[in-house]
């Protein structure tokens, strides 16, 4: 199908309460315009060398999530205009994300990852350092930043009872958080897993592949 049927396929399956992420990691320029043109304005990249690349050449009423591992040196890069950064995954991250943003004048909205998945691949904050860092951030420890939510990635199995477990972890761990400081965001689930997401209380998805289609890297 195309880029046009693709999303359209995808925007009738979510609830209205549910915000689509349009990841558009290794997906041209032309791409992200042709799903810009759809109405779609949430658009989410893995990382910050090739957000750089892309977001000058692109509306700029775009915002952009950045939602790949993000290392404390290039903080300053995005600083100016991400819209949130779904992978705050330590302390020290989001104290370097609360020092720029205060250097371009403006808060940053973010997300506390926490690792639910098995697989060792995944970053994350263990749900204790989450709650800890929560706790700093109500405490007014981070004042240009604002926690959105939280966000986090499910192992990949095909095991539908497994993923729904550590969605429903990360689901029980907002809703903890949220009795303390009034959370917006529970971003979980991907182009293979979001349904199940959604069902585990999800109200922000990132989508990539079920959009733009499988990436050729051999071109």
């Amino acid at each position: 199908m195309s880029i046009q049927e693709n999303y359209h396929n995808i925007k009738k399956q979510l609830p209205a309460h549910v915000q689509l992420v349009a990841v558009s990691k290794t997906h041209p320029i032309p791409a992200i315009q042709e799903v810009y043109n759809l109405g779609q304005k949430v658009f989410g990249e893995n990382k910050v060398q090739e957000l750089m690349e892309k977001q000058p050449y692109l509306p700029q009423d775009i915002q952009w999530h950045l939602i790949g591992h993000l290392q404390t040196n290039k903080v300053k890069y995005i600083a100016g205009f991400i819209d949130t950064i779904q992978s705050v995954d330590s302390a020290k991250l989001l104290s370097e994300i609360n020092k720029e943003a205060l250097k371009h004048n403006r808060t940053i909205n973010v997300l506390l990852q926490v690792k639910i998945a098995e697989e060792d691949s995944k970053f994350g904050l263990s749900i204790q350092e989450a709650k800890d860092i929560f706790d700093l951030y109500i405490n007014g420890i981070y004042p240009n930043v604002v926690i959105k939510g939280l966000m986090g990635m499910a192992t990949f199995t095909t095991y539908e009872n497994q993923i729904k477990k550590e969605f429903l972890i990360l689901k029980n761990t907002f809703n903890e958080l949220n009795t303390l400081k009034k959370l917006e965001t529970l971003s979980m689930g991907m182009s293979d897993d979001f349904p199940i997401a959604i069902e585990c209380g999800a109200n922000s998805i990132r989508v990539g592949s079920a959009i733009f289609g499988r990436r050729d890297y051999s071109k």
